[in-house]
């Protein structure tokens, strides 16, 4: 399948030139349900077989009472796959949801961060792997611009706080227009999270700024994702990059 081996090239690319995965690397995938992640957990599973170093891949999902649809047929999947999976539910995720139901995303995100370290450590992987594609690095780039004013994004490779694993984001030069294709073809179920479903927020309207652009200009996207990586940091306002 072409889009296969396009999107295989694109992750190895990833992988290689950030050094995302190393000799006896544990990489435990976090499987949201969606289409990105199903992504990369099946290019990795590829990847894994042929990459010139050797390491291994397990996935997980964490359950915080947000998911709209089942989750048997996505362990039904995995299990046909082969691959070594853990549901986890996080009852204080869910107690939150109980007592406070509206809380923010942040809020939710450190819960969530929480149970994702439990798992991985339970599972001995040194490596947690995260489906963002390059759409979600555009959009980090214009909401930390527009909103908190600084010139950053989402890295492709981060540490924990006590650099227990490494965080790796392999779908940084992927779109999601290439994912939703990708999983069509597998067949693969998708199980939508509520969060999904919003409407208003920032990332939607960015997202729709966008879909706006591309309208006009179908490469946009892809020259942001090439900005951050193309700084010229003497043409920029901070002086400790202009010389006097």
């Amino acid at each position: 399948m072409e889009l296969e081996k396009k999107l295989l090239h694109k992750a190895g690319e990833a992988i290689e030139r950030f050094r995302m995965i190393r000799k006896g690397d544990r990489v435990a995938v976090a499987l949201s349900g969606g289409k990105d992640s199903l992504t990369l957990l099946e290019l990795l599973l590829k990847l894994h077989r042929r990459a010139p170093v050797p390491f291994t891949v397990c996935a997980f999902t964490i359950e915080q009472g947000k998911f709209l649809r089942p989750i048997e047929p996505l362990a039904e999947y995995l299990k046909g796959r082969g691959v070594e999976w853990t549901y986890f539910h996080d009852k204080p995720s869910v107690r939150l949801i109980q007592e406070q139901p509206a809380h923010g995303c942040d809020l939710c995100s450190r819960y969530r961060r929480r149970a994702v370290y439990e798992v991985a450590r339970g599972f001995g992987a040194n490596v947690i792997a995260f489906g963002h594609t390059a759409d979600d690095f555009c959009e980090a780039l214009l909401r930390n611009a527009l909103f908190t004013g600084r010139i950053s994004a989402l890295p492709p490779v981060a540490w924990s706080r006590d650099r227990e694993f490494r965080l790796i984001r392999p779908l940084v030069y992927i779109f999601e227009s290439q994912t939703a294709e990708y999983v069509r073809h597998l067949g693969a179920p998708l199980v939508p999270c509520g969060c999904s479903q919003k409407t208003g927020t920032v990332r939607r309207e960015l997202r729709d700024m966008l879909a706006q652009l591309e309208a006009h200009h179908p490469r946009v996207k892809e020259t942001l994702l090439a900005a951050m990586g193309n700084l010229e940091l003497g043409r920029l306002l901070d002086p400790r990059h202009v010389e006097a």
